[in-house]
């Protein structure tokens, strides 16, 4: 009996995932072929530099030449773990349009076009899989797309970016500032030379965005989410949450409305201490899944790193490739919702304001009024000396506020702010629960 044709497969990139991968495609050929019934050969890898050493990796394998990889005849499977939109996304369509199913842990052209994607493979007739692209090796996609479809996910809430949970579980655990963790950060190589993308919250709200679309079956795009980083969360914010009872974290949040539309939004948040996405430590990701009927889920592991992020690869292609043999194509995209996206103004929260103000008699009454006219309604204050300034001349306020829609409670701070009585700067921050 003649043995079956290996399934053929092109990797796109080759840096801290994409060796990973080729390595245990390499060094796993018996094991993976077991579990997909066809040897996966794996017949070229795409890099930008051919010189670079590659331990383990033949280099004879290596092309500097994307296009032709993918054009090559008989690919079935590519794995693209190059990131950015381009030339990912041309590589990615000219492999569907040549019959290869697609496997990628691209976050940045998911969230931006992966309605071009999605509608090519469709077209195709082939599978597209992005396990990778949210939470490393955190199996959140599949349990979304699939084992979830029979219930109504009412709320997806994450923490997707292991660089900033590691800066604030720091700053929370022992007191330091945003830039020394900042720069530890970047020695440990949590953190790149050019954090922006995860200081600034892009990194979580590419993934949010993703989350959303799968969690309420509505194409999402990254311009839909409200996104706000955590450059302004100071040691002194994190002290006071802690205070009170709570932790801040990078938290993206995707919400169904009372009105069938969405919110989905990335800000630093005040999670409660016995919430359990209170105690993701370090540079872990967590998501929460509020459903219908199966109730609360969690699901929580590595988010980032070569190993963990090539074994949701790998999971990926070996599903691909068992429909592959089979002659079978895996779910495609679920947008039959088509919910509209909830104006940012108008999303409710609980919000943390801290504010600087001169301790005298009637300032917190006026304070409570201004609040008070744009329905914003105060559940604790909290009032302390302002340190550095002279005992009974100035407080330092902490208040906590019921729910409110984020354009009063927007419109109130600017109230408060033009308040003489009324110093220095204001921090505003949400909070979960």
């Amino acid at each position: 009996m003649t043995p079956a044709r290996p399934l053929k497969v092109a990797l796109l990139g080759c840096g801290v995932v994409g060796s990973q991968v080729a390595r245990l495609l390499l060094d796993s050929g018996d094991e993976f072929q077991a579990r997909v019934g066809r040897r996966l050969d794996l017949v070229g890898i795409a890099v930008r530099d051919l010189t670079k050493p590659r331990p383990g990796i033949d280099p004879a394998l290596l092309t500097a030449d994307p296009a032709e990889l993918v054009a090559r005849k008989g690919i079935d499977l590519v794995i693209e773990v190059m990131g950015g939109v381009e030339p990912a996304r041309s590589l990615i369509l000219a492999a569907i349009d040549g019959g290869a199913s697609v496997i990628t842990a691209n976050k940045q052209l998911l969230a931006q076009d992966g309605a071009t994607v999605y509608e090519a493979a469709a077209k195709a007739g082939v599978d597209l899989y992005f396990e990778a692209a949210v939470a490393g090796a955190i199996p959140i996609i599949r349990p979304l797309r699939e084992s979830l479809v029979g219930d109504e996910v009412t709320a997806v809430k994450g923490i997707v970016n292991g660089t900033t949970n590691f800066i604030l579980d720091k700053m929370h655990t022992e007191g330091s500032s945003f830039d020394e963790v900042l720069a530890e950060a970047q020695r440990l190589g949590y953190a790149e030379d050019d954090p922006t993308a995860d200081v600034e919250g892009l990194d979580a709200a590419a993934k949010a965005a993703i989350l959303a679309s799968l969690a309420f079956h509505s194409r999402v795009k990254l311009d839909d989410v409200d996104c706000e980083g955590i450059t302004k969360v100071s040691a002194g914010d994190v002290a006071t949450a802690k205070e009170l009872g709570y932790v801040i974290k990078l938290l993206a949040r995707c919400a169904l409305a009372p009105d069938g539309s969405i919110s989905v939004g990335v800000h630093p948040t005040m999670v409660p201490a016995n919430h359990p996405l209170a105690n993701v430590s370090g540079a872990f990701n967590a998501v929460f899944i509020e459903s219908r009927h199966a109730g609360q889920l969690m699901f929580m592991g590595p988010g980032a790193g070569g190993a963990p992020t090539a074994s949701a690869v790998l999971g990926d292609v070996i599903t691909a490739a068992r429909n592959r043999v089979r002659g079978v194509a895996g779910p495609g995209e679920s947008s039959y919702s088509a919910r509209p996206i909830t104006p940012r103004s108008l999303v409710p929260s609980r919000f943390y304001v801290s504010l600087s103000v001169d301790d005298e008699p009637g300032v917190l009454a006026k304070i409570a009024a201004s609040f008070a006219r744009y329905q914003v309604s105060i559940q604790a204050v909290r009032q302390e000396s302002e340190p550095g300034r002279p005992e009974g001349h100035a407080a330092r306020l902490a208040v906590l506020t019921h729910a409110a829609r984020v354009g009063d409670m927007r419109a109130a701070v600017e109230d408060l702010r033009a308040m003489p009585e009324v110093t220095g700067d204001i921090a505003l921050m949400r909070v979960e629960g």
